[in-house]
C-alpha cells in the first residue's frame, strides 16, 4: 500500500467532481500519484547536485516537472 492518506486522495478524486470514490480507486491513485512524486524528486535531487547543492528546493521540484513533460 503507498504512503499517501488514502482519505487525502478520496478528497482530490471529490473535488475533481466525483460524487462517490470507492477504496480501490483512491488507492490505485495512491499508488500512481507516489510513483510520479518519487520520480519528479528524483529528477529534482539531480538538479540539486548538478547545481552543487545537497537542499532540494521548490525551484528544483518545478523545473523538475518541465523537464518531465
Amino acid at each position: 500500500m503507498a504512503d499517501l492518506p488514502i482519505a487525502a486522495i478520496d478528497r482530490l478524486i471529490r473535488k475533481a467532481g466525483a460524487e462517490r470514490v470507492s477504496e480501490d480507486a483512491a488507492v490505485a491513485l495512491s499508488k500512481i500519484l507516489e510513483d510520479v512524486a518519487v520520480d519528479i524528486s528524483k529528477q529534482a535531487i539531480e538538479l540539486a547536485k548538478h547545481a552543487k547543492r545537497k537542499t532540494v528546493t521548490g525551484e528544483d521540484i518545478q523545473l523538475a516537472t518541465k523537464t518531465m513533460q
